[in-house]
């Protein structure tokens, strides 16, 4: 609509310029308007009687050039007066030649002239440069040549699954015998299928191997009783699941193709820049072989879709089917597997997420070798690091992971690490938050030994200082297994709990930033659900708006440590508080434990 208002405006003028010769709007000027201050005037006529009226004037253009006088006459004559009739007469200095003018018709208004005070008179205006000029953006180049070589090796995926179902809960009818009744039960329960029902979908794939490997998303092969592969050429070959991973949306599939297949290459994602071009190809809406291309909108997305979350972000058009599909750059080489896309319509609205590369490939080989996957595992709880931590530990830049908690029996439970280290560094590479550090680990081989940089407080009044560790990798999948034991375990059954009250336990409850403090005793154990090896400072109330409820804590919560120290009693407490008062500090950096153990750090001010 834009285009063609723009062009028809641009018509418009044209034929204001046009019609009937030139006017004074066209030219810059409007009807019955002054000439431009600095455009000469020629001096009225003298009242000598004329046989025809004189002509009326006409402005210019400041740029139309001025016919040369062939009878000499004086500047500012009147026509007829002194001329020859046979002869047109001169016009007035300043004006140019109408026979000329009517020849030289600006297509746009033309700015007035502006006066030279050294020549005092019109000075000359700058034609407008009628060259093209090189346009800002140019498109890319056709990628035809280029989706030409890939659609061979991208596949469409179609699987089966059978649902089991209890049927339309009619159940077996029998009518006495020989009544007429039979034939209509029989009827009625015609076609209650009761083994299942059969359920398809369909997505995309690509062939990383000529010998028949295949990669896609687990999400289109779950629990898929049935997958066939279609490839470009019309042919289909039923596929045998390798592996899979839920935690990266990946599977390898493989077929027994009779001769080698068009097979792709993993690219460089850490390489793919926001703004460079890419090309999708795959099966929407059971369109095989559809070709989409845009750009890289953004990197390191996280869509909470799982733990390693770190997708590139592109609006090259993806859509239900594209599942699976590959994300090539310009070189064809895969940087992506498209994956999920965000829209309030099903259908493709510019935001899509394609799986990188570099996490990709990882995965892949360890399924394509093992059957499953082989992650690095570090045993340790992180939280992320917030100005409010990164302060109270005295880190100065917010970056980094927090040690939260050592898992018993995991690779860090030798004292290399302890809670409240920040992990600034793994195995050489830089962790700036939270997100990035179990990935990092997870794409570590188990077994390896690893330097792990962090930052660590030597005491309460001191800034942390940088050290290092080494550690040796243990294996994720084990390490599930042993938490999942851990938490399934009766609470304190390897606990000695003989001493039945927490040191400091006749303490009275008592308010202090808002919550009410306790000890932990035998009744507060069961009233909260606490673990027998439960140890803090109990929080039994917290007063609605106060900081420790806009932080988050709740009654049954255990304060641990305050200002990394620890604390028993609720008098350590309020002695804490005091001393970072008498120091000039204005919030306290606190370690609370959940219900359920899990620990985490917040900052309350103490004011």
């Amino acid at each position: 609509m834009t285009v063609r208002l723009t062009r028809l405006l641009a018509a418009a003028t044209l034929t204001l310029s046009t019609a009937g010769g030139p006017s004074a709007f066209a030219q810059g000027a409007a009807p019955n308007e002054a000439p431009p201050v600095g455009e000469s005037e020629s001096a009225p006529p003298a009242a000598t009687p004329s046989p025809l009226p004189p002509a009326p004037p006409e402005i210019a253009a400041p740029d139309a050039p001025s016919a040369p006088s062939k009878d000499n006459a004086p500047m500012g004559t009147a026509e007829g007066e002194g001329a020859n009739p046979a002869e047109t007469p001169a016009p007035p200095e300043g004006e140019p030649d109408p026979a000329q003018q009517e020849a030289v018709v600006p297509a746009l208004p033309v700015p007035p002239a502006k006066t030279d005070p050294a020549n005092d008179g019109p000075t000359a205006v700058a034609e407008p440069q009628t060259s093209p000029s090189t346009p800002a953006f140019q498109p890319p180049p056709s990628v035809a040549d280029l989706a030409e070589g890939l659609l061979d090796a991208v596949v469409n995926i179609s699987t089966a699954q059978r649902i089991e179902q209890a049927g339309r809960g009619i159940p077996p009818l029998e009518a006495p015998e020989g009544s007429p009744l039979q034939d209509f039960f029989d009827d009625l329960l015609k076609g209650d299928d009761q083994s299942g029902r059969r359920v398809q979908s369909l997505g995309s794939g690509f062939v990383i191997d000529s010998s028949g490997v295949i990669v896609t998303n687990n999400h289109v092969i779950q629990d898929a009783d049935e997958i066939t592969v279609n490839f470009a050429d019309g042919s289909q070959l039923d596929a045998e699941l390798v592996g899979r991973d839920p935690k990266t949306d990946l599977a390898v599939l493989k077929v027994e193709p009779k001769e080698p297949l068009k097979a792709v290459a993993f690219g460089n994602s850490d390489g793919v820049r926001i703004g460079d071009w890419v090309m999708a190809i795959g099966n929407p809406f059971g369109l095989g072989g559809s070709v989409s291309i845009g750009i890289v909108s953004a990197r390191g997305r996280n869509i909470n879709a799982g733990p390693y979350d770190n997708f590139i972000q592109t609006d090259a058009a993806i859509n239900r089917g594209n599942s699976g599909g590959p994300l090539f750059d310009m070189d064809g080489d895969v940087v992506g597997i498209n994956t999920a896309i965000i829209s309030p319509t099903g259908g493709s609205i510019g935001i899509g997420f394609s799986i990188p590369a570099n996490l990709a490939v990882n995965v892949v080989d360890q399924l394509r070798e093992f059957g499953e996957t082989r992650r690095g595992w570090l045993g340790i709880r992180l939280s992320a690091v917030t100005d409010d931590i990164a302060s109270g530990l005295g880190i100065g830049e917010t970056r980094g992971a927090v040690v939260m908690g050592i898992i018993p029996g995991g690779p860090s439970d030798d004292g290399s690490l302890k809670v409240g280290d920040v992990i600034v560094g793994f195995d050489g590479k830089p962790v700036e938050s939270s997100r990035d550090l179990p990935r990092i680990v997870a794409e570590t081989p188990v077994g390896k030994t690893v330097e792990v940089d962090i930052l660590r407080k030597a005491s309460r009044d001191a800034d942390a200082e940088p050290t290092s560790v080494e550690i040796t990798l243990g294996r994720l999948e084990e390490g599930e297994k042993l938490m999942a034991e851990a938490e399934g375990a009766p609470s304190g059954e390897e606990t000695d709990s003989t001493e039945s009250d927490t040191p400091g336990s006749e303490s009275e409850d008592r308010d202090v930033l808002g919550m009410t403090l306790g000890a932990i005793d035998d009744a507060a154990r069961e009233t909260y659900g606490l673990d027998a090896d439960a140890k803090g400072v109990l929080v039994t109330a917290v007063e609605a708006g106060s900081g420790a409820s806009q932080k988050g804590i709740e009654p049954g919560m255990t304060i641990r440590e305050i200002a990394q120290e620890e604390v028993s009693t609720v008098d350590e407490v309020t002695e804490k508080l005091a001393s970072l008062r008498e120091e000039g500090r204005r919030n306290a950096l606190m370690l609370v434990a959940a219900t359920d153990g899990a620990l985490r750090f917040i900052v309350l001010p103490l004011e």
